[in-house]
This record gives C-alpha cells, sequence and structure tokens, in this order.
C-alpha cells in the first residue's frame, strides 16, 4: 500500500515551522513542538502487519477482512495517520493454518519490522500464533470469537479489544432460544476450537436456561458433504442450533433444507454458517422464519445502529451487505468490523501511549489498552459500545438476533452488554512483560 506523510488536522507543516521561527529555533522551541510533529519529520511509517487469511478455509473472511482494514488504513491516513505518522498495512497469508501462521507472525515481526500484528480470525490459527507473538513481544490483536483469550490460555500481548467472544455470545443467546424457540436442542458444529467454544458454552448457558442439549454432532471443518450427519438428529428436537465454517457452508444449508423438506424443528444458527453467501441463492427459501445470531446486522436495519450507513460507504457496502460494485459478491458483515475497529483503536491507544516504535513503547501500548473500559458507539465503533476488560484482554458489546423474512435478515432482538458478561477466569496484568 502507498503511504504518504501526512500531517495532523488542523495543523500545516508551515504553521508548525512559524512556531519553531517564534521561539527562535532553540532547544526549549524543538521541546516546545507537540511529539506528533516531531515524529512527522523523523520517523518511519507505523507498520502494522495483518496476519490475513488469503488461502484455506477462511478465505471469504480473509477476502473482506483485508478490504475493510485498508479502508480504515486509507480513512487513518487522510486524517492525519498515527500522531502525525502514515500506517503502512503489510499483508502475509496465514493459509488458515497454525503452523504457518506462527510463521507468519513471525516475519511479518523480524523480517517486516511490524509495530504490531493483527487480524487473524480462525481460532485454531489465533492459538497456534499467539505463542510466538509472546516470545517476539510484539502486541498481537485478534478479530477472532473463540474463547481462547479470555480463558487465560494465551499471553499478556495477545488481546482481542472489539469483537466478542463464543461465550459471551451464547450467554446473551440462550435466554432468547429457551424463552422463544424451544428448550430441547440438537447442535451442529465444526470440530476444532471454534465449535467446540460453541458446544461447551453454550450447553451450559441452555441447561441454566432450562434447556436441555439433546445431541452434539461434530463435523469436520474441511467436510464437503453434510447430510450423512443429519440421521443422527432426534427426533423431539424442537431447535437445531447451527454453526459451520469454510467454502461449503452453502452446500451445508442447502443439504439441511433438503432432509428436512420444510418439515423440521425451528432453526437457529450463527450467521458463519451463511457469511459472504447470498441469502436469495436458490435452495435457501426454507430458511424463512429461522433466526440467525449476528455481531453486526448485514442488513440495513434504519437508525438502529447509527453510524452504519457511513461505515457501510466506507468499506463498499450496500444495504444488504453486499459489494457497491457486485451484489453477487457477499461480504462478511458480521465479523468484519472488528478489523476496523481494531486499526481505530490502535491510533487511540498509540497516541496515548506516546507510541515511539521501540519496545519499551509496546509495552506502553498493551498497558494503555489494558487501561481502557467504556468504547461508545462512533464511526470508528460502528458495531455499537463495548466494555473492555483489561484484566482478561477480551471486550464486551451487544448481539444481535435477525430473522429471515421474504429472504431479508430483520432484527428481531439487540441485547444489552451486561447480558452477555461472564465471571474473569484470567488476570493477565498480573504476568510480566
Amino acid at each position: 500500500m502507498k503511504t504518504t506523510t501526512l500531517i495532523k488536522p488542523g495543523v500545516s507543516r508551515r504553521s508548525a515551522l512559524k512556531a519553531v521561527g517564534a521561539l527562535g529555533g532553540t532547544a526549549i522551541a524543538a521541546s516546545a513542538l507537540p511529539t506528533w510533529y516531531l515524529q512527522a519529520q523523523s520517523s518511519e511509517p507505523i507498520k502494522i502487519g495483518f496476519q490475513v487469511h488469503r488461502t484455506g478455509i477462511g478465505a471469504a473472511y480473509g477476502r473482506w477482512y483485508e478490504r475493510t482494514s485498508i479502508a480504515a488504513v486509507e480513512k487513518i491516513n487522510s486524517e492525519g495517520g498515527i500522531m502525525g505518522r502514515p500506517v503502512d498495512l503489510v499483508a502475509e497469508d496465514d493459509g488458515t493454518d497454525p503452523k504457518r501462521g506462527a510463521e507468519v507472525v513471525e516475519k511479518l515481526t523480524v523480517q517486516h519490522g511490524c509495530d504490531v500484528v493483527f487480524g487473524t480470525l480462525f481460532s485454531h490459527v489465533v492459538i497456534g500464533s499467539s505463542p510466538r507473538a509472546g516470545e517476539l513481544k510484539v502486541p498481537y490483536f485478534v478479530v477472532s470469537e473463540g474463547h481462547h483469550v479470555a480463558s487465560g490460555i494465551l499471553n499478556r500481548y495477545t488481546l482481542q479489544p472489539c469483537i466478542t467472544d463464543v461465550k459471551s455470545q451464547v450467554e446473551a443467546m440462550a435466554p432468547f432460544v429457551s424463552a422463544n424457540l424451544g428448550k430441547k436442542v440438537t447442535m451442529i458444529y465444526p470440530d476444532f476450537a471454534f465449535g467446540h467454544d460453541h458446544r461447551d458454552y453454550f450447553s451450559a448457558a441452555m441447561e441454566k436456561n432450562g434447556g436441555q442439549i439433546l445431541e452434539k454432532i461434530a463435523i469436520p471443518p474441511t467436510e464437503t458433504s453434510f447430510s450423512k450427519y443429519f440421521p443422527k438428529i432426534p427426533r423431539d428436537t424442537e431447535v437445531l442450533y447451527h454453526v459451520m465454517v469454510g467454502p461449503a457452508v452453502l452446500t451445508f444449508v442447502k443439504e439441511l433444507g433438503e432432509f428436512f423438506g420444510g418439515r423440521g424443528p425451528t432453526l437457529f444458527g450463527f450467521i458463519d454458517s451463511l457469511e459472504a453467501v447470498d441469502m436469495t441463492s436458490p435452495g435457501l427459501e426454507f430458511l424463512d422464519g429461522s433466526y440467525f445470531w449476528e455481531g453486526m446486522p448485514r442488513y440495513s436495519q434504519g437508525d438502529v445502529l447509527p453510524f452504519d450507513q457511513a461505515y457501510r460507504e466506507s468499506v463498499g457496502c450496500d444495504a444488504n451487505g453486499a459489494s457497491l460494485t457486485d451484489s453477487r459478491d457477499v461480504s462478511t458483515y458480521a465479523h468484519m468490523f472488528g478489523c476496523w475497529e481494531t486499526l481505530f483503536l490502535l491510533r487511540e491507544a498509540m497516541s496515548m501511549a506516546d507510541y515511539t516504535s521501540d519496545q519499551a513503547s509496546r509495552v506502553r501500548l498493551i498497558e494503555t489498552v489494558e487501561s481502557m473500559s467504556d468504547i461508545p458507539a462512533s464511526i470508528e465503533h460502528p458495531q455499537g459500545p463495548k466494555i473492555f476488560n483489561g484484566k482478561t484482554h477480551q471486550v464486551f458489546g451487544k448481539q444481535y438476533i435477525t430473522k429471515v423474512e421474504d429472504g431479508r435478515l430483520n432484527l428481531a432482538h439487540a441485547t444489552s452488554i451486561q447480558d452477555t458478561f461472564y465471571p474473569d477466569e484470567v488476570d493477565y496484568t498480573e504476568q510480566s512483560f
């Protein structure tokens, strides 16, 4: 990405130099200049390493994560960069593979000299990459959903400040499912860490709300045909809870419809099963009346999210969550906001920490993020208000339940932030750097 050195909005290079001249060009004059101006004259761009799933089962997410991140960096640079320093986004493909993910973290840090690494989505890649980030002492900002960060199994250098985790999501979803859709549930989920989080935490949340899990069906994330799994669904299932990922998600939902023929249990899915999939695709008519969790509603919901329209325009999405240039190119709208928000949070935190690209300022950056709490809704945080827990390195925010009506996902319920809370399981601030 081409970068341009920019000066902070509202203060021109000429006016800053005139201020130096007025002070006689002495050492006092230099010290009177703001840090961002001095850095703008002498510092290299801030390099943000982007660990992106360009290939592998996460490629659909990676494509839109990258578009969203590029749009955010362009906006940040147009507004003066970070403390007057332009931002370079340096991308490397991890193939949605844990081993390769660790290698990418090392390459971005050692070879490219990145200040931070961010962007990872798939939980097994986060778990495989985080230890290397800790060894290299590079801040690692993930845009995943697994409970791996807040569970305490990672390290102080790994943070998830702008997207909620599965445990908080299902804590908020289970009361709605139990009260409105049914109490006897069968679960279908991918057989890796992300799916296991759903299995474990949704089961516990449903039981807490008077529900019962009849069957748990794990499916390999690389599976391409699913019909053989559906006979395992018990006949007395009232709610079929599904979350599937990967390039075969359209096949999954189509085969699900063919199996039940419109006569099955109520469907409650995580939108992961339909991310990047056109809701009007032939064979998806059976989904009408079913429900989905969404981190951020794909279809415009009017004024429910006041900053949504400006964000859509910035990332190139229409009111249906598809590309402005190709209506068949459907985004991963429920997740990709996390990249946008993380980059703007980094801008704020680096400014607060007086970031200077050395190891001491990396530590200050992490400590600064740990000190954050309330994150109000804004164009920088369009998904909605959030509360960050510095001890667990995990953010909490509103969740959205949408209902399929005439091929469109319409908002049926929005939770509060408090609905997503659970007790702390770790205090990363007690760990040394």
